[in-house]
């Protein structure tokens, strides 16, 4: 009896190592793309600011720079992950209404819908969304008709847009997440928000466009991973003063942001949307590096965590 307890306790023990390896050894079912990291600037290899946070078969798109949609599709190929093919992007997250924020928007709108979507799109974001959406529903009004009462005999539940307009708290809910609204300040927007993405095994926080804010820190507070927008400093001082001005009451510079992260404490710290200022990448990079000890990486197109 003694030695088929023994025998039992062993297996027991293998058993439950094995599953320790294996959970250790598993990716995240929370899955974090960047779509996109770039500015305004026309950079080639940086496509319009948006994240792709996706779990359980849904993609929840926080911010629609250009080429979101083909940003999108090339990930969806690249890490085969089916919840980023154009017919399945349904939910949209808008920090703020820039223009470099908003300017896929109406690719999330219409392009998935040629390509098969049949959902409405479900677009959360702060004080006049809705009146941006009722004016691209307008604008494109005829291409609709010939769309969905043409030959093509498209999908009209998918040309449909629920816009949600927001404000801080927990905007939506579903099985996978709890997504959180926070406000953030971005010049002299009314609103402007930051998000946070609450799943069984992934707590995410996207700062969207702001200056260094307490509410970054307190949405984050240990949070696993924590995407925050930068700018090298040593560029901007030498910048003309209107524009240092301007910056300074919009973004955070890399000094800032290490603040922010020793004060948030993220497991991991994601560097997006860039402005580099004729600073290099590295040169970016090394400013937060020397700034802050925890674990940082600079995002790029593409990139998956």
């Amino acid at each position: 009896m003694r030695n088929h307890t023994l025998f039992l306790l062993c297996v027991f023990l293998l058993i439950s190592q094995a599953t320790l390896q294996k959970a250790a050894t598993e990716p995240p079912k929370t899955q974090i793309v960047l779509l996109g990291t770039g500015t305004p600037n026309a950079d080639p290899d940086r496509s319009g600011p948006a994240v792709a946070i996706v779990i359980g078969g849904t993609s929840y798109i926080v911010d629609a720079g250009p080429g979101v949609v083909r940003r999108a599709a090339a990930a969806a190929q690249k890490t085969k992950m089916n919840a980023l093919a154009a017919s399945n992007l349904r939910f949209v997250f808008l920090t703020h209404l820039h223009s470099d924020h908003t300017l896929g928007y109406p690719d999330l709108i219409f392009s998935p819908v040629v390509l098969d979507r049949k959902d409405p799109l479900e677009a959360f974001g702060p004080k006049g969304l809705q009146e941006m959406t009722d004016h691209l529903l307008a604008a494109w009004k005829k291409d609709l008709d010939v769309r969905i009462h043409g030959p093509e005999h498209g999908h009209a539940s998918g040309y449909q847009v629920h816009v949600h307009e927001i404000k801080p708290g927990v905007v939506y809910r579903d099985g996978n997440v709890t997504v959180k609204a926070f406000l953030v300040k971005h010049s002299s927007w009314d609103q402007a928000f930051g998000y946070r993405f609450e799943a069984r095994d992934r707590t995410v926080v996207i700062s969207g466009d702001t200056v260094p804010m307490p509410s970054v820190a307190e949405a984050c507070s240990g949070c696993d991973v924590l995407i925050h927008k930068v700018y090298c400093q040593r560029g901007f001082e030498k910048r003309d003063a209107e524009r240092r001005k301007y910056h300074s009451t919009a973004h955070s510079s890399s000094l800032e942001v290490a603040q922010i992260a020793r004060q948030a404490r993220p497991k991991l710290l994601v560097l997006y949307h860039q402005l580099f200022f004729g600073c290099s990448e590295a040169e970016l990079f090394e400013e937060v590096r020397k700034a802050y000890s925890g674990k940082v990486v600079s995002g790029r197109d593409l990139d998956v965590f």
